[in-house]
């Protein structure tokens, strides 16, 4: 799971089984052998790009080190319905506890990555790159934003703490544009940190504004029109990054894209991604 800190993954798998689990799966403990092993295969039922098959291996092989995983089918591939991504090979018991984290699981981060690749391929041949947003899952941001990794596209920030972004609330709050990045960039050298900065701006004049302060790593253009975007593109003529915003979805993006921005932020890959139906179901004798 490239890019995926250990750490955060253990800490979540263990806060889902102790929501679900508690003191035991008395349903399984009470009606299935201790000693009885089945294999299971996760059948897609729907049309996407599927995620978390990665994710999958690690929970079953945390449950039970001794299982045997087969991958079938690899993230970020198309998949349809009647695909078998994997089969696993564990005690029945251990199935059935992990099984309703790996679905749940899978299928909202095959959902993102599904949205993500919608975007990605509407722009793959223009010089642009798709961000996600911090309109995510609380607690699942990290694996939300490998989502959209997979589905083609890029990740923003992770968090308040590694980028800094002013927007419209810290403008009026801080008494104007200029305001807001002089306190940046005063905060900045006191405190010894280099983070990016995007200003986010909701006009020409504002753009002009934060072009005349400098300073910056990016300009956003937030909800502007094409025409208007446009213009501000040629204003920023480079010198800065150019990030669009607002208004973003499967309909616009190509056009937005070709207005010549370096980046476009789309907060759809996460808080409209819906879910990939799978199922996990035990095979046969």
């Amino acid at each position: 799971m490239e890019g995926i800190k250990i750490s955060l993954l253990d800490a979540f798998i263990d806060a889902a089984l102790r929501e679900d689990v508690k003191d035991g799966d008395h349903t399984s403990l009470a009606c299935i052998d201790p000693e009885a092993t089945n294999t299971a295969k996760l059948l897609i039922k729907d049309e996407g790009v599927i995620a978390g098959v990665d994710f999958a291996k690690y929970v079953f092989h945390k449950l039970d080190p001794a299982c045997t995983f087969t991958e079938l089918i690899p993230d970020g591939t198309k998949v349809q319905y009647g695909d078998i991504a994997f089969e696993i090979t564990t005690g029945s018991q251990t199935l059935l506890m992990g099984e309703r984290l790996v679905l749940n699981t899978m299928q909202r981060l095959s959902g993102v990555s599904t949205m993500a690749r919608k975007f990605q391929e509407l722009v793959s041949d223009l010089p642009v790159t798709i961000l996600d947003t911090r309109k995510t899952t609380p607690l699942m941001r990290f694996l939300e934003k490998w989502a959209v990794r997979i589905g083609g596209c890029a990740n923003y920030r992770d968090g308040l703490y590694d980028w800094i972004m002013i927007k419209d609330n810290h403008i009026d709050a801080s008494g104007g544009i200029t305001k807001a990045i002089q306190k940046v960039k005063a905060y900045l050298k006191e405190n010894n940190k280099e983070l990016g900065i995007t200003v986010e701006t909701r006009n020409l004049e504002e753009l002009q504004e934060v072009m005349k302060e400098g300073g910056v790593t990016r300009i956003m253009l937030d909800n502007f029109d094409l025409e208007t975007l446009r213009k501000g593109v040629e204003m920023i003529d480079k010198k800065f990054e150019a990030e669009a915003s607002g208004g973003v979805n499967l309909t616009t993006v190509r056009a937005i894209a070709e207005t010549g921005v370096d980046f476009i932020s789309v907060g759809a890959l996460t808080h409209s991604a819906g879910s990939l139906d799978m199922s996990l179901k035990i095979k046969s004798a």
